[in-house]
């Protein structure tokens, strides 16, 4: 059972709320997938209004618990706005912290990160930055009070998985009672699984499961690869090694003179 800032979280998935064809189709992937969270953005022109009461209807009928996110922004004191504007709007200290740096590539600002980290903690936020495998960054997230990391398995969006394994097996082993959830770039539910062989505790999609051709079987394929990966990773799986290793013993062999 994943735990994030004292509360814990009945699966392993955190799924976001665009892209779907339809708002049906949205949440018939999250029955299917048992997500434990909903990511939501929050944009100024919707805070208010019809617009955004009716998507906040939708999202409290999913029944999950909700993970406002910063999403689109691209300073310290647009994400640090945003933030605020979501905990009145979704009645939530739980942020996704995203302050982008890189246009193409959307990889955070870690300067831009760390700063509003420092703010919105300050502020009575409890934190899930966006980050890198970058572990210079990671101990400045956590010494400004975030207690949960939320590193990149490739640009978002991008569905390449897992692109720097030894990049993210480091941050994992150098942190090991922090939190993680691989967030972003995961395509396939073995990408998924891969991650929690690896130790991380959730996964946080979007894009791999609202523009599949089937959203709802996709969503379910992630969970159960989730399920698999985990059960993998406590059932002590063994070392890859260089050579080949016969199963069947020699000892016994009949051999012809």
């Amino acid at each position: 059972m994943a735990r994030f800032y004292g509360t814990d979280l009945p699966t392993a998935l955190m799924l976001g709320t665009s892209l779907y064809p339809s708002p049906a189709v949205m949440a018939e992937a999250f029955r299917r997938s048992g997500a434990s969270v909903a990511t939501v953005s929050i944009r100024r022109e919707a805070a208010s209004g019809t617009a955004g009461e009716d998507f906040w209807s939708l999202i409290r009928q999913l029944g999950v618990r909700v993970l406002p996110n910063t999403a689109g922004c691209h300073s310290a004191r647009e994400a640090i706005t945003t933030a605020q504007m979501a905990r009145e709007l979704f009645e939530t200290d739980w942020i996704k912290l995203e302050v982008i740096g890189h246009t193409d590539t959307l990889q955070p600002d870690p300067f831009a990160l760390v700063e509003a980290a420092k703010v919105l903690v300050a502020d009575g936020f409890k934190v899930f930055p966006y980050t890198t495998e970058d572990l210079i960054v990671a101990e400045k997230l956590l010494d400004a009070g975030c207690e949960v990391l939320m590193p990149w398995g490739a640009p978002i969006g991008s569905g390449l998985g897992l692109t720097n394994i030894h990049g993210l097996k480091t941050l994992r082993a150098q942190f090991p009672e922090v939190p993680m959830v691989i967030d972003a770039g995961l395509g396939l539910p073995s990408h998924a699984a891969m991650a929690m062989e690896m130790g991380f505790d959730a996964v946080l999609l979007n894009t791999a499961v609202a523009k599949a051709g089937d959203p709802a079987a996709m969503a379910e394929a992630f969970a159960k690869a989730l399920q698999a990966g985990k059960l993998a990773r406590a059932a002590d799986p063994m070392e890859p090694r260089n050579m080949a290793s016969p199963s069947t013993p020699l000892i016994g062999k009949a051999f012809l003179s």
